[in-house]
């Protein structure tokens, strides 16, 4: 891509997402997902109603009048999103591509954190470790993300979220915030899911277009698995063939459903065909509860 024509992509996506982020998802988000704990802010005199487990005795004795310890949660927290950049991620047919939808959220999830001060790593997989991007504050951080992962070209074709998480798991010690942008159209990952689902608090948001869930009954058609780059004819007008294609959508979504409750992680499905902000705004609300 030119650079030119980079740079209006960038911004376009800057304008839209970073929009996005400051009126609508800023507070919900900062909601959903809470600071590591409470420090230690200021000491004020007691008042009725205060924990009084939180009397500063050493202040009270000094004074004379009860003093309580005030505490204020610490909100700077550590972002890592996992993009999936195989080639079943430029797959569509609405409006926009997969990895068009995963270039936006990513950019509305990032500008969201460091609206609140977070830092905001990426890692870009395909069947294998393909770039990582470590976690930094400030907007040209995130421009700089935006430009790499519209720009971004793997050398790798396959999906292997496995392989990802167990990368992510060796180079973020520190408990973060881990959101999981893929198709999932991969199993074999629950061991390293259970690994990082135990230290960071970990979402998979579940990108699918509607043709990957049915086949239409249009007769014989030629299809490419992007992955492999194989080539099949298949006669669509047979049920058979429609109901082992939505079997085995079925089977991945299943797979991708079970193992994330099992882990304890959350989970969100946007669909290409619907607008993916009210179902973001949707989710950050439910975990705001």
């Amino acid at each position: 891509m030119e650079t030119s024509e980079l740079l209006k992509k960038v911004r376009k996506i800057e304008i839209k997402t970073k929009g996005l982020s400051k009126h609508i998802f800023s507070g919900e988000y900062h909601s959903a997902f809470k600071g590591r704990g409470m420090s230690f802010s200021e000491v004020r005199n007691y008042q009725y109603g205060d924990d009084v487990r939180n009397i500063d005795w050493n202040v009270t004795a000094r004074t004379g009048d009860p003093h309580i310890k005030v505490f204020e949660e610490e909100r700077e927290l550590t972002v890592m999103i996992l993009i999936d950049v195989s080639r079943s991620s430029f797959f569509g047919t609405t409006d926009q591509m997969k990895n068009e939808i995963l270039t936006e959220i990513c950019a509305v999830i990032a500008f969201s954190a460091i609206n609140n001060n977070d830092k905001v790593g990426v890692l870009f997989f395909s069947d294998k470790p393909e770039k990582f991007i470590p976690p930094k504050k400030g907007k040209q951080h995130i421009l700089r993300i935006i430009r790499e992962l519209l720009n971004f070209e793997p050398t790798s074709k396959g999906t292997d979220i496995g392989k990802a998480l167990e990368y992510f798991n060796n180079v973020i010690k520190k408990r973060s915030i881990c959101f999981i942008l893929s198709d999932f159209l991969s199993k074999d990952y629950e061991n390293p899911l259970r690994i990082a689902a135990r230290r960071h608090d970990l979402v998979g948001l579940h990108i699918v277009d509607p043709r990957e869930e049915t086949l239409p009954a249009v007769g014989l058609i030629r299809a490419v698995d992007a992955e492999t780059g194989q080539t099949n004819w298949i006669d669509t007008s047979l049920a058979s063939v429609r109901n082992k294609y939505a079997n085995w959508y079925q089977e991945h979504f299943n797979y991708f459903r079970i193992t994330f409750l099992k882990s304890g992680a959350d989970m969100v499905s946007i669909r290409t065909d619907k607008p993916y902000v009210n179902t973001l705004l949707q989710f950050f609300k439910k975990r705001s509860k």
